[in-house]
């Protein structure tokens, strides 16, 4: 019963085109999230050494929510490429 399931909910095949396409936007939203987490390592370097040299506090939680957004969009990026 479930083989009927799974080939009915199958996509058809894709041609050469819309599967290339669907490739590089794969690709993209990888590349994207990747450079999203060295952006947000970046980010936590800064505020640990803002931190380890007494800077004020406001601006070590910048850096932090700064690299908190930077994880999420690299997050969520790498989740749409999932998705494709």
């Amino acid at each position: 019963m479930s083989t009927t399931v799974n080939a009915a909910s199958a996509s058809p095949p894709q041609g050469g085109f819309r599967r290339l396409w669907r490739v590089l936007r794969q690709l993209f939203h990888e590349v994207v999230g990747a450079v999203f987490a060295v952006l947000a390592l970046g980010w936590v370097n800064a505020a640990f050494r803002a931190w380890t040299r007494d800077v004020s506090r406001w601006l070590v939680a910048i850096a932090i929510a700064m690299a908190g957004l930077l994880v999420f969009f690299a997050v969520s990026s790498f989740r749409h490429a999932r998705k494709l």
